[in-house]
Formats: C-alpha cells, sequence, structure tokens
C-alpha cells in the first residue's frame, strides 16, 4: 500500500500545526495556573549538583504578598528595562553577540522574561538552539502574559540557594520572615546572588556579594519606586 504525496503532506501539516500550537497553549494556561514543576527542578532533581540538598523548599506566593523592595531589586539587578521590553533587549543582545564573536563563548543577555521562560520550559546547558527557543517563548510570554504575571513566576520558581526555589522560600530561609517584610538590604542580598545561587550566598554573603548588594541598593535608589508599579 503506497502513501501518496497528498498524505504525507497532510500529515506533516498537521503536526507543523500541533508543534506551533503547543506552546502557545502551554503559555496561554500557565498565565493562569501556577506551575508545581518545571524544567530547571526537574534538571536539578534528576542530576543534582554537588551541595543540592535531598529536599528542596518551596513556597509560592502571589505578586502582592511580595515586598516591593524584592521586586524592585530583582529588576534593577538581572533587567533594568524590564517595564519597558517586549522580552528581548536588543542592544544587549547585539553586544553579547559581539563579545562571544572575540571571545568564542557565549554570553547571557537574557532578559527577566528570558530567564523566566529558560527556568520553566528549557535545559539551562548554553547553546545557541536554546537561546533561540527561550527568546521565542520570551516574545510568546510577553503577548500573552502581563508584566506582573512573568515577574510573579520568576520570583517564585528561580533558585536563590541550592535547593531553595521561590523568594518566599529564601526569605523564610535567610531572614526567618515572609517575603513581604523584606526590606531593601535583605532583598538586595537576596538579588546578588541570583546569577550563581551556588557560588554566591545570601547567608554570609562574601566581599564580592556584598559589593554586589551595594551595588543593587544603589541601583535601585537611582530607578526610584515609580520605576515598576505592579
Amino acid at each position: 500500500m503506497t502513501v501518496s504525496r497528498f498524505s504525507i503532506r497532510k500529515w506533516l501539516i498537521r503536526v507543523l500545526l500541533i508543534l506551533i500550537l503547543l506552546p502557545v497553549l502551554l503559555v496561554l494556561m500557565l498565565r493562569f495556573i501556577d506551575p508545581g514543576i518545571w524544567m530547571w527542578k526537574i534538571q536539578r532533581d534528576l542530576n543534582p549538583p554537588p551541595g543540592y540538598p535531598a529536599h528542596s523548599q518551596h513556597i509560592w506566593v502571589p505578586l502582592d504578598q511580595i515586598s516591593g523592595t524584592m521586586q524592585l531589586a530583582v529588576i534593577a539587578s538581572e533587567d533594568q528595562k524590564f517595564p519597558q521590553h517586549w522580552g528581548l533587549d536588543l542592544e544587549s543582545i547585539a553586544d553579547a553577540l559581539s563579545d562571544n564573536e572575540k571571545g568564542g563563548r557565549i554570553r547571557g543577555a537574557s532578559t527577566l522574561t528570558q530567564q523566566t521562560a529558560k527556568n520553566l520550559f528549557l535545559w539551562p546547558a548554553k547553546s545557541y538552539l536554546r537561546k533561540g527557543l527561550e527568546a521565542g517563548l520570551a516574545v510568546l510570554m510577553e503577548a500573552l502574559w502581563t508584566k506582573q504575571r512573568i515577574l510573579e513566576v520568576y520570583l517564585n520558581i528561580v533558585e536563590f540557594g541550592p535547593g531553595i526555589y521561590g523568594v518566599e522560600a529564601a526569605s523564610q530561609a535567610y531572614f526567618h520572615k515572609p517575603a513581604q517584610r523584606l526590606s531593601p538590604v535583605e532583598a538586595a542580598r537576596l538579588a546578588a546572588v541570583l546569577p550563581n545561587p551556588y557560588r554566591l550566598r545570601a547567608a554570609n554573603p562574601s566581599n564580592y556579594v556584598w559589593q554586589r548588594i551595594r551595588w543593587i541598593t544603589h541601583q535601585m535608589q537611582l530607578l526610584g519606586p515609580n520605576h515598576w508599579n505592579p
């Protein structure tokens, strides 16, 4: 029994539509449903790095239960253009590509939206393929989510220390208080470790981490409370 070219073409079109619609439906669903699991945590659980605990910590809280200072600290530290961009910072991407061509390594230039997409859906290894998928998902999230939802999901799934996911779990672990009551310095301490929460510690900050904390608090003052109005 032979398969006609028309049947093959019809099958390929269906597969293509599924590949296009599946991420759209998934991203749209997660605008309203808080994820109970995400790819970054799955990767950690399956391949735990040195220092990863037997039991992880995670407490989901809505954005209005996260202090405004914590929200501003993350924006000041990770993505100061977050309130304005549409998922990608093209200027930073161009600079990163230029640096990568000169130095032969892949540098990030990820926005908070891209970092949220990576933590939710993708794998941690650096590659141009992953960065391309990350960029596409970030644009899709900006189209289907609000800025508030993007920041809410990011702050609830990002790792602040080995096995400590989300700002509420981090605030309870390091400062014994809810994330709603974090002071500007405490918020900056948490934001300061995000680039590498296994090397940079919020509990006992090194001199380097204290330098980052001072820089972040200064940036928060320069941006001002009106830079981000959730």
